[in-house]
């Protein structure tokens, strides 16, 4: 029998649609960083904790020596493994645990990574979020048929590490084509 479940959704932005009101995903904009027939994992890039990236380096005990990303915002990416950070990244680089998402970009849970950003270097772009977004096998594609969520193809650059929190999700759809105000709730005809 045919394998009908081709759909990969790596290297796509998830936009939740008005219907999805599931409180942690309500208006969120996701970034699946894998996607196979185990299923997917992905961050959420528009909800920050309200917190820097040099805060979080006081809490773990890091020196910080890059003033270019001290205040960038540390993000919630997800329900699953809050505890831990998710650094996703350009250039790969060369890091003790990464999860090749391109040929550009990497997501990263090892400590090297922030203490490389602690001594002055690390990757040129990061985004920072403690946990993650998880789904079982077939439960995204699920979703999808639900209309639950949009999906944008090849995440652009600026939108996952240049813009504020709260541009990505509207840039997103801008992708697509698509202005926020035409999302809406209801069906209606015209």
């Amino acid at each position: 029998m045919e394998n009908t479940n081709t759909l990969n959704l790596t290297q796509h932005f998830l936009i939740a649609m008005p219907n999805l009101v599931d409180p942690i995903f309500a208006k969120s904009l996701t970034y699946v960083c894998e996607h196979n027939e185990k299923g997917a994992m992905g961050v959420i890039m528009n909800r920050p904790l309200g917190m820097t990236l040099s805060t979080l380096f006081e809490q773990i005990g890091i020196e910080m020596h890059r003033p270019d990303v001290a205040e960038l915002a540390v993000h919630f990416g997800g329900p699953v493994q809050t505890d831990r950070g998710f650094v996703l990244h350009s250039p790969l680089g060369d890091w003790q645990s990464t999860l090749i998402v391109s040929p550009e970009i990497g997501l990263t849970t090892s400590k090297d990574i922030l203490l490389a950003v602690g001594d002055g270097g690390g990757p040129e772009k990061m985004f920072v979020s403690l946990g993650f977004a998880g789904w079982e096998a077939g439960q995204l594609e699920k979703e999808i048929c639900e209309n639950s969520w949009l999906t944008v193809p090849v995440a652009e650059m600026p939108v996952l590490f240049d813009l504020p929190a709260e541009e990505r999700y509207a840039a997103a759809l801008a992708l697509l084509g698509v202005d926020v105000g035409m999302l809406s709730q209801e069906t209606g005809h015209a």
